[in-house]
């Protein structure tokens, strides 16, 4: 398990929305800026919930065949023992490996209540979630591919190990930050100077707004500021 992030720095990152974090990240030029961040294929079910920062813990699950076992899932909480030095926040991000992902929701407000006692701040999966107004009473943030009444046949079939959820890979101790835009992952060595470099970014894009506001606005004038500025808009 990786060590856990200081304290201060979750709530210096959750000031920032994702699409903040995002460029932040994109000014160390760490990865292709096509990468570390969830495409088509999940949406934010609590979209009123305040910004997700967390340590991913990860699953693996399927749900529309049959178990091995012949068992309900919160009869078998098999995974709640391996996260006992699992760091905080967490994150409970699910890859449902089914053909068609999405069947049936492994995490519903049962579950959601369950995990939230556990230490998560959020659940994340390419499959379905169920239950939605019960995350969002209780401050558990939810991002899924879709909405499903039933659990189906939920399982899991695999925890701790990297998966890959609507383009974004991660892995079991990643940091991941998540609001109404989508999931960003944060590498570990930048993560501390991240917040700094979203405050530099959002100056940056304050200053331009303001002057698209102003009176003295023009072209030309706007296009020396963008060209003096090495941010993406």
């Amino acid at each position: 398990m990786k060590p856990n992030p200081p304290s201060q720095l979750f709530s210096e990152l959750a000031k920032f929305d994702s699409c903040s974090i995002a460029n932040a990240v994109d000014t160390f030029r760490a990865r292709l800026l096509s990468e570390g961040f969830t495409g088509p294929g999940i949406a934010c079910r609590t979209k009123t919930v305040p910004p997700m920062v967390g340590v991913a813990f990860t699953l693996k699950v399927r749900s529309s065949d049959p178990s091995i076992k012949p068992s309900f899932y919160l009869d078998r909480p098999d995974w709640w023992e391996r996260i006992e030095d699992a760091p905080f926040p967490r994150v409970l991000v699910i890859e449902d490996t089914d053909v068609h992902p999405g069947r049936g929701s492994l995490v519903g407000p049962v579950h959601a209540c369950i995990v939230k006692a556990m230490g998560f701040v959020g659940v994340v999966t390419n499959g379905a979630i169920r239950g939605t107004r019960k995350f969002e009473e209780i401050g558990l943030h939810a991002f899924s591919g879709n909405v499903s009444p039933s659990h189906a046949f939920g399982h899991v079939v695999e925890m701790g190990g990297p998966i890959e959820i609507a383009g974004v890979k991660i892995g079991t101790g990643d940091l991941i930050h998540g609001d109404h835009d989508g999931i960003v992952s944060i590498p570990d060595d930048l993560a501390e100077r991240v917040p700094d470099a979203a405050r530099k970014v959002v100056e940056r894009e304050r200053g331009i707004c303001a002057y698209c506001n102003s009176r003295g606005f023009s072209r030309e004038k706007l296009k020396g500021l963008i060209s003096a500025d090495s941010s993406r808009w």
